[in-house]
């Protein structure tokens, strides 16, 4: 089902006479890419510089670091790399490009010492390492966790947090760090020479104060968690915001003109779900990204599950309430590298994508993989610390082929169970999907997801939902929108929509009910006890 092109009124659009021909220059780093993205006041996208990242190196096994340096020469070159594309240059795309902002992946941490020089480098949000706290927390909050059975929880938090592992493991290193920052907050820090970061990129193991979107007040218990000062943190400003201005190093490094603004947005995720047209707590934003998500907005306070936190919202004082499942659309990335070298190589012959060659893997398969049922925790969740991954229901007529339905489904399972927690936390129903994320673009996992879930599932009309939510953001904050509804309703569209079958709903529904609902709970005990044999997950 196809959408015709959405328009933009007088009345919607400030009275500028250039301003239809205004662009937006979106940054998005993410774990596999740095995309520069040029978007229109429609919200299309016209032109586009993508450059492949090494995600990560890793010393030790769960390890997930990057050379901070490394982040900022890519940013460099794909922007470069932009305007010099023909079109770029023929239209006079850079001279149109009125504001800037930057999107990044999240809970990726950067030690800055007081000349803003690296110490180290970054640890990045796949890292697994976990810290041994020797230093008790005060005796009023262990009382308060365990009268809440929230003593794992935040035991938890400060094993996982990096700065304590950098405090106990490097304490050279955190006795030098002056500056204590996201992704985010260093790269506008490059691009401005200010110590600023959105609110809606504050998404790690930070003191912050989700409720109140700032950073947490001296008495709360995250201070007493972690080693992080205050003056370790940048100033927060909300998404729509501006940062500074563009810098004449920077605009050398970058090509970006300089004094252009940065204007705020938003973490990844959160822009993902700007960028789908997920404004209201009726409709979720399913992310098929490196992390599966799915996602709500919300003008209130809604944990997703009991003492788990929304994150900030792109939308200034709003909150996504988020289910995760860890290692979501990685796991088919997983499967692709250990299984589907032949897809792969048979693509590039044909010219073909290699998504093309994976859903006619799909294909093959009938809905529900012939018995086969899969939980997608590959890696833990904060509710589930024990968990691992599990596929059941093994028998001589399977295949790679139902191994890799089996995956799909099994995510699309896990988010169904997200969706129905969400709808009880936040007491409204779900009735509409928008996907997006890399695994949105395979026709296959997005008619299984409708089946599942028994709802439409929708495909946004670009694939860049992440830039595209940014890219409203700036919209929004240059005064091109009065407000996120104007925004939303000019620059997103559906592109194309998969309605439920509803043979299958009936099947998918059994499964779900039947087997998936019941799998976590007969599985535990095994996963606990594999836990104190090996010692892992730790």
């Amino acid at each position: 089902m196809k959408n015709t092109r959405s328009t933009i009124s007088a009345s919607t659009v400030n009275q500028n006479s250039n301003s239809r021909d205004d662009l937006i220059l979106t940054i998005d780093n993410g774990t596999q890419s740095v995309r520069a993205l040029l978007f229109d006041l429609q919200g299309s996208l016209v032109a586009k510089s993508r450059i492949e990242l090494e995600a990560y190196f890793s010393e030790n096994p769960g390890w997930a670091e990057q050379n901070v340096d490394y982040f900022w020469q890519m940013l460099g070159e794909c922007c470069q790399q932009l305007w010099q594309q023909s079109e770029v240059i023929e239209n006079g795309y850079r001279e149109k490009v009125t504001a800037v902002t930057i999107t990044t992946q999240r809970g990726t941490v950067i030690n800055l010492d007081k000349n803003a020089q690296a110490l180290r480098p970054a640890i990045l949000w796949l890292d697994q390492r976990l810290s041994q706290p020797t230093k008790a927390m005060p005796w009023y909050w262990r009382v308060a966790f365990s009268l809440i059975g929230q003593g794992k929880v935040v035991d938890y938090f400060r094993r996982k947090a990096q700065a304590n592992w950098l405090q106990q493991y490097q304490p050279e290193v955190w006795q030098k760090t002056d500056k204590f920052l996201l992704l985010s907050g260093f790269f506008t820090h490059k691009l401005t020479g200010q110590f600023k970061d959105s609110i809606g990129s504050i998404v790690g193991y930070l003191p912050f104060d989700y409720k109140k979107q700032a950073w947490a007040n001296a008495w709360d218990w995250k201070w007493h968690a972690l080693p992080v000062k205050r003056s370790m943190l940048p100033t927060l400003v909300k998404p729509g915001e501006k940062l500074g201005e563009i810098t004449a190093a920077a605009a050398k490094h970058t090509g970006i003109a300089a004094g252009t603004s940065l204007i705020a947005s938003a973490s990844d995720k959160a822009c993902e779900v700007l960028g789908s047209g997920c404004i209201s707590p009726e409709t979720a934003s399913l992310s098929y990204g490196t992390t599966a998500t799915i996602n709500t907005n919300n003008v209130n306070y809604v944990e997703p599950q009991a003492f788990i936190p929304p994150y900030p919202s792109a939308i200034p004082d709003n909150f996504n309430s988020e289910v995760m499942i860890y290692r979501g659309f990685w796991m088919v990335n997983w499967f692709k590298q250990e299984f589907g070298q032949n897809e792969i190589d048979k693509a590039q012959v044909l010219g073909v994508s290699a998504e093309s060659l994976f859903d006619q893997l799909v294909a093959q398969v009938p809905p529900g993989s012939m018995g086969l049922m899969l939980q997608p925790y590959w890696s833990p969740g904060l509710k589930n610390l024990e968990a691992k991954g599990a596929i059941i229901g093994f028998g001589d007529v399977h295949t790679r082929a139902h191994i890799y339905r089996s995956i799909l489904e099994g995510l699309a399972y896990a988010l169904r169970e997200g969706k129905e927690s969400l709808e009880k936390r936040q007491k409204c129903k779900i009735t509409r999907l928008i996907v997006s994320g890399g695994g949105s673009q395979s026709d296959a996992a997005l008619q299984l997801t409708a089946d599942i879930f028994n709802l439409p599932a929708h495909r946004p009309h670009t694939f860049e939902t992440s830039g595209l939510g940014a890219a409203i953001n700036a919209a929004v904050g240059q005064g091109y929108f009065a407000n996120y509804q104007q925004a939303t309703t000019a620059m997103t569209r559906i592109e194309q929509t998969f309605l439920p079958n509803q043979a299958n709903v009936q099947l998918y529904n059994k499964l779900y009910q039947q087997v998936y609902r019941k799998m976590y709970r007969q599985l535990k005990p095994i996963y606990q006890n594999i836990k104190k044999i090996t010692s892992y997950p730790e």
